[in-house]
């Protein structure tokens, strides 16, 4: 499988604050430091792809306000192709508060802003970069409506769709059977499952009722511990994380989503695509922010061979 990466999704500029812990309910926690970085689901997919040497097509929607320039020139610099991101007026950027805790723990808050306005008829005028896909990504921070047009424009073409479902959303049944890859964590599995996803036992019951929703696989991120492969001709394997100290895993889940994709369209075995993710992911815990963390494809190679 040769070909680019087309992500369809979230752009957001995120503000984020650094503690020493996260607060209680009604307090203040003083002495933090304060960043920017540009952020959102999707277009940390796309750029998390683009560092481990994809080719990547990004499809989204940013506001009129002066993030959103921002926003397309970030996207530019790490070699995307945004010719489908769309500036929307009258509407601000994507925006994500975010709460970074000592042990790299987080709380996050986002106002949707003009990702909401990504509609069928964006992905639509993507139509010719997803036919020259060899993967399609998506995940929960555009309308349901949208998504459900990605993944069933690219199923129905032929394309394997690889949905994260996160935020956890309710997904339909019918775009739940078109997907080759569904990537979740913990709190997302039992989102869909209704099964609490705690023990090694829990996580294999949790992917087969997954599996039995239709994707053919099913990636479960696990944190440190790695990820959880299933289907597609391959039986239910952990693939181990690899051991860093966290700063900030905010991005992680979707650094991993990218590397795999980008795996995937080198066509690396199914388990080694997994665990070239979980390098990437590892690596993204390590530094401040959503895409300032996305690690390069040198530093990957480095910790998958121990350098």
């Amino acid at each position: 499988m040769t070909g680019k990466v087309v992500v369809v999704g979230s752009s957001n500029v995120d503000l984020l604050m650094k503690m020493p812990r996260l607060p209680r309910v009604g307090e203040t926690v003083t002495d933090c430091a304060f960043a920017q970085a540009f952020g959102g689901k999707g277009a940390n997919q796309a750029v998390g792809a683009a560092r481990a040497r994809g080719a990547v097509v990004f499809v989204s929607c940013v506001g009129d306000d002066g993030y959103g320039g921002q926003v397309i020139e970030s996207l530019r610099q790490d070699g995307i192709d945004t010719r489908f991101v769309s500036r929307e007026r009258g509407v601000a950027t994507g925006t994500a508060l975010i709460m970074v805790g000592g042990e790299g723990h987080n709380y996050l808050a986002v106002a949707p802003g003009a990702n909401y306005r990504l509609t069928p008829a964006h992905v639509d005028r993507a139509r010719e970069a997803i036919e020259g896909a060899a993967i399609v990504m998506g995940q929960c921070e555009i309308r349901p409506e949208a998504l459900d047009h990605v993944i069933a424009l690219g199923a129905g073409i032929g394309k394997p769709v690889m949905l994260n479902l996160a935020p956890a959303r309710p997904v339909t049944a019918a775009s739940l059977a078109r997907l080759a890859y569904l990537s979740v964590n913990e709190t997302e599995a039992e989102f869909l499952t209704g099964l609490t996803v705690a023990t090694e036992r829990d996580v294999e019951a949790a992917a087969e009722a997954l599996l039995a929703k239709g994707p053919k696989t099913i990636v479960l991120t696990l944190g440190a511990r790695g990820a959880y492969v299933a289907g597609a001709g391959v039986s239910g394997t952990l693939v181990p994380g690899f051991a860093v100290e966290a700063v900030d895993t905010t991005a992680a889940g979707d650094v991993h989503c990218g590397a795999f994709a980008v795996a995937l369209v080198e066509g690396r075995p199914l388990l080694e695509a997994a665990r070239f993710a979980n390098a990437a992911a590892a690596l993204s815990a390590t530094k401040l922010g959503a895409q300032p963390s996305a690690p390069n494809r040198e530093d990957i190679e480095a910790l998958l061979s121990g350098r």
